[in-house]
């Protein structure tokens, strides 16, 4: 009898076992779809020669800060050079620097404006939306409150293959320009968290139908 048991309780486990096994298999399987899903929308859309990007009305700029612990933000330093490198090139027209406004202490979009200022950009052509928290908000938000059909996102490689793929789920004729990358232990850090960032893009796109956290009165962008 106890060997019964003892055989049934090891066919038990065995069966845990292999259940956990080909969980995680799909586990990785669905990971790695998610992450390939946006390097296939974005493939022959984005540019790192800034003489091939095609033209176009608006450019979308996503924000971070500019500053960690005391350190200047490398990101958000080559987003805003990169901005500035299109627009003197001739690409666009409109700026819209898109970030996080969550309190009166913390305005990314009006710091990713000012840096623009100074490198030369007209302050009439900067929109800033003040309600981009994340990419995803962004990008929706570029086309149902600023009425942008088609874009050009500029941020780093990553981030641009993303927002492409979102954008193109919404119906959005998206660029993109890659801003220089950043390689020190904090973009390695970033590139871990990218892995599922894209898998939470991809299951806002095609499984939970979000929407941006905040969208409101529609806004004109500059003629």
């Amino acid at each position: 009898m106890k060997a019964a048991k003892k055989w049934t309780f090891r066919r038990v486990i065995g069966s845990l076992v292999r259940l956990t096994l080909v969980l995680g298999l799909v586990a990785c399987l669905f990971i790695i779809w998610t992450n390939v899903s946006a390097v296939w929308a974005s493939h022959g859309r984005l540019f790192d020669d800034v003489s091939k990007v095609p033209k176009s009305s608006v450019g979308l700029v996503f924000g971070t800060t500019d500053r960690v612990k005391g350190r200047e933000n490398l990101y958000f330093r080559y987003r805003i050079e990169a901005a500035a490198e299109v627009w003197k090139a001739g690409k666009l027209e409109t700026l819209i620097v898109s970030g996080d406004n969550r309190t009166r202490f913390y305005n990314e979009p009006e710091k990713m404006k000012q840096a623009l200022v100074n490198l030369g950009i007209p302050e009439d052509r900067i929109v800033c939306d003040y309600a981009g928290l994340r990419t995803f908000d962004s990008v929706v938000r570029a086309k149902e409150i600023f009425g942008a059909t088609s874009l050009l996102v500029i941020s780093q490689r990553f981030q641009n293959e993303r927002a492409i793929y979102i954008a193109r789920a919404n119906g959005i004729e998206t660029y993109g320009f890659n801003a220089k990358d950043v390689t020190t232990q904090a973009g390695w850090k970033t590139q871990v968290r990218e892995v599922g960032a894209r898998v939470k893009m991809w299951l806002d796109v095609n499984v939970l139908n979000t929407r941006p956290k905040h969208l409101g009165e529609r806004e004109v962008l500059p003629d």
